[in-house]
């Protein structure tokens, strides 16, 4: 089957049009909103035809039980359907998901003592019969379409139609700050740590990597906000003042997912392999500056520089197993990049995919990030399990798109609030090393968390 690829004449942005059908089930927005050279496409995934997830440790194919693996699954249905394309976009036809930090410990044989809290698959990504792909470089718009569900051609020119029709929605109105939302409304916002607690558990964390067990780890907490707002005003709030490269919303009727985040996990395009670990962070300045100082502090930290360099290395020992010899290098080392409330140090590491390994491979080889979880990772993992008071579930994990070509782009699901039952569950933490001052570290999570809390409240 071969996919039917149709540029429009008229230039119209995702976002508007995912007005159109954020309510269809298994809508989903891969949304980059914040347009930069990491953030040049959106794509909208239409007319689900199959999903595999992963539940409890059973995958299921449409919601029937299989006697294959979840990994197994995805990789011959990948291999199975293999399509090339010469069009210049990520993708023409393939699936869109998630895998959670709770999927990635079953690599690692990490068990957790934590209750499943969300009803919700541990893995999940639905093969879409019909895309829309902005590319916001070339204010283009293109509809591509397999026919799994129906003519592929009629599927198109039907989008189109519906798509001549929708307009612009107005900007979301700025609420009030974190620290206003902090003082008077605090009832809403359940933590699952003290701040004594939180602060002892790093104390703890730091024992461990004076005693040697760990060099890094990434220690967080978890939110419950109870908010009546709707997911997807939530979301349209998030990508309108904090937007970011790697953000998406996701309708999966029992829960729903708003992510803003601005890392990215793993990118594969013509075999060569991305990733991009962030570690270290300052919240911006109230004044020119102001900013400016904190950027400078950030880039010439110390202890912010050494937590990026181990995780560098970690990641590069990840990408070395399922990588050609030689080929894995640091292409950008400490940028400092620019968001809406915070600034990140970011490095930059490559290399090119074994010609025998698929993508579940190198998923296996690298889920979960460095980044978030630690070094070494398997102790790292463990201890987290530990210390933390909660699984964390979706937080941490990586949603974004698996290619028939053989590409993909996923993040790294932070600043990202999954809803259920009427209450918003996202997770913050950093990276803890024995530098850590407890009381900063404390303060660094309930930065990260403010621009969630702000679109929620």
């Amino acid at each position: 089957m071969k996919t039917i690829v149709q540029k429009l004449p008229a230039y119209k942005e995702a976002a508007d049009i995912f007005e159109l059908y954020k309510n269809e089930p298994m809508a989903v927005f891969l949304d980059s909103a914040l347009e930069n050279e990491l953030g040049r496409y959106s794509i909208i995934g239409r007319y689900p035809y199959l999903t595999l997830k992963e539940e409890d440790g059973i995958c299921y194919k449409n919601d029937i039980p299989q006697n294959e693996s979840f990994e197994e699954g995805i990789s011959r249905i990948l291999r199975d359907c293999h399509e090339e394309h010469s069009f210049d976009l990520p993708l023409i036809a393939g699936a869109i998901g998630y895998v959670s930090y709770d999927y990635g410990r079953k690599f690692e044989h990490i068990r957790t003592r934590h209750p499943k809290k969300l009803r919700m698959p541990e893995a999940s990504f639905t093969f879409y019969d019909l895309l829309i792909i902005e590319d916001h470089k070339e204010k283009a718009l293109y509809l591509t379409a397999r026919g799994e569900t129906g003519d592929a051609n009629q599927l198109i020119a039907q989008t189109i139609q519906e798509i001549s029709d929708c307009v612009p929605r107005s900007i979301p109105p700025q609420r009030s700050s974190f620290s206003d939302i902090a003082s008077s409304v605090s009832s809403a916002i359940q933590p699952n740590f003290t701040k004594e607690d939180y602060k002892s558990a790093i104390d703890r964390m730091i024992s461990y990597i004076i005693e040697g067990d760990i060099y890094i780890a990434n220690m967080t907490q978890q939110l419950c906000v109870t908010s009546a707002r709707d997911p997807y005003d939530v979301y349209r709030h998030l990508r309108t003042y904090n937007p970011a490269p790697f953000g998406g919303y996701m309708n999966f009727g029992d829960f729903q997912i708003a992510s803003a985040s601005p890392e990215r996990f793993l990118l594969v395009k013509d075999g060569i392999v991305e990733t991009r670990p962030i570690k270290g962070t300052r919240k911006r300045g109230a004044t020119p500056e102001e900013d400016a100082a904190l950027k400078q502090e950030l880039f010439t930290s110390s202890k912010d520089r050494s937590e990026l360099l181990m995780i560098v290395d970690l990641e590069r020992n990840d990408l070395n197993h399922v990588c050609k010899p030689g080929s894995v290098r640091v292409t950008k080392h400490f940028d400092v990049e620019t968001y809406a409330t915070v600034f990140h140090l970011v490095t930059t590491i490559t290399g090119e995919l074994h010609d025998r390994l698929s993508i579940m491979d190198l998923i296996r080889a690298a889920f979960p990030g460095g980044s978030i979880t630690g070094a070494p990772k398997i102790r790292a993992m463990e201890i987290i399990d530990e210390l933390e008071h909660d699984r964390r579930g979706l937080y941490t994990g990586s949603m974004g798109y698996l290619s028939l070509d053989g590409s993909c782009d996923f993040n790294i699901i932070i600043r990202t609030a999954v809803h259920q039952d009427g209450i918003y569950h996202l997770g913050v933490g950093g990276g803890i090393t024995c530098e850590s001052e407890l009381e900063f570290e404390y303060e660094e999570t309930l930065q990260k968390a403010r621009a969630v809390i702000d679109a929620i409240l």
